[in-house]
């Protein structure tokens, strides 16, 4: 990437990084504490003096303003053609991991409650930590010469769907993801600094460890596929007392009670908290926080006093 500098980068994409290679013991601690440049060629992320597209695809706070389609789409439909609402997920590679996560489990799925005592239990309709996989599995092996991002569609009656653009290496089959098969990864770089990040595991385990969890948890297994030009992985939702969980909102649009006591919270620490501000402490972008915060007025629970400028937020009792 010769037009982009090492200064374009985001710095708090490598707080992260740094916050979470400290965590998996994967990066010698006094590579941690070196200059930025000294640790992305410590990652093979430069090359004779430049920053690879790897580097720029997981540091940079907008890598599809010069790589196409290098973000991830989230959809909510309530038929096979008919989308209720979406959102779009921007950012480092590492930015679109958490913000994807978050928008599933805030806002794309509902949680079913039950109690083990006093102790309040939510089970979401598919096990968090096989979903997270998936998300990985998605973006660090993506196609990004494709043009096309990664596409998420989830539908109200059940049923989750994960599709990026990619190929898997000659002679490989989905027979042979899932059971145990050596590393060959798309894109190696971004694998191998997932992975010093301690957010995926070497050795081809993405597929099994997807696999493991779904069974742990008692959902059914997803079913995996080859579409497109690139892989599907679709998710079926647990089923409990006999009857599919809903996955979402029965509203489009209908936010989860967990962001609203976010922003309600934040707001009584902060009367004068922007929007962009709650986006950024949330990780979702500042649409979900504008229907979040209508939502709230609507009901009656939060009031802007003055002008978006030099006004302030109050709750109503």
């Amino acid at each position: 990437m010769p037009t982009v500098s090492v200064s374009d980068l985001q710095s708090s994409a490598f707080d992260y990084f740094r916050k979470q290679a400290i965590k998996s013991n994967r990066v010698e601690p006094s590579v941690l504490n070196e200059s930025i440049e000294a640790l992305l060629t410590h990652l093979n992320l430069i090359e004779n003096g430049l920053l690879k597209r790897s580097g720029f695809l997981l540091f940079h706070p907008v890598p599809d303003r010069l790589i196409t389609g290098a973000y991830v789409k989230i959809g909510l439909f309530s038929s096979q053609s008919d989308i209720l609402y979406h959102d779009e997920v921007h950012g480092t590679l590492f930015e679109q991991v958490e913000k994807t996560m978050d928008l599933l489990l805030t806002k794309y799925m509902s949680a079913y409650i039950s109690y083990q005592g006093i102790h309040r239990v939510e089970t979401y309709p598919y096990p968090e930590a096989a979903l997270r996989e998936a998300v990985l599995n998605a973006i660090a092996p993506k196609d990004y010469s494709s043009g096309s991002p990664i596409q998420i569609k989830v539908y109200r009656d059940g049923g989750l769907f994960i599709w990026n653009d990619g190929e898997m290496p000659n002679n490989w089959t989905i027979e042979t993801l899932s059971v145990t098969h050596g590393s060959k990864p798309r894109n190696p770089d971004i694998s191998n600094t997932f992975f010093r990040a301690g957010m995926v595991e070497s050795w081809g385990r993405g597929i099994s460890k997807i696999l493991e969890e779904c069974t742990l948890a008692g959902v059914p297994k997803p079913y995996f596929d080859l579409e497109m030009g690139g892989v599907d992985v679709r998710f079926s939702p647990r089923v409990v007392q006999g009857s599919i969980e809903k996955t979402t909102q029965e509203m489009s649009g209908k936010m989860s009670g967990k962001m609203s006591g976010k922003i309600i919270e934040m707001i009584v620490e902060n009367g004068k908290i922007t929007i962009p501000e709650i986006a950024a402490v949330l990780k979702v972008t500042e649409r979900t926080i504008e229907r979040a915060i209508n939502k709230l007025k609507k009901e009656n629970k939060i009031e802007r006093i003055g002008p978006d400028k030099g006004g302030y937020w109050q709750i109503k009792k």
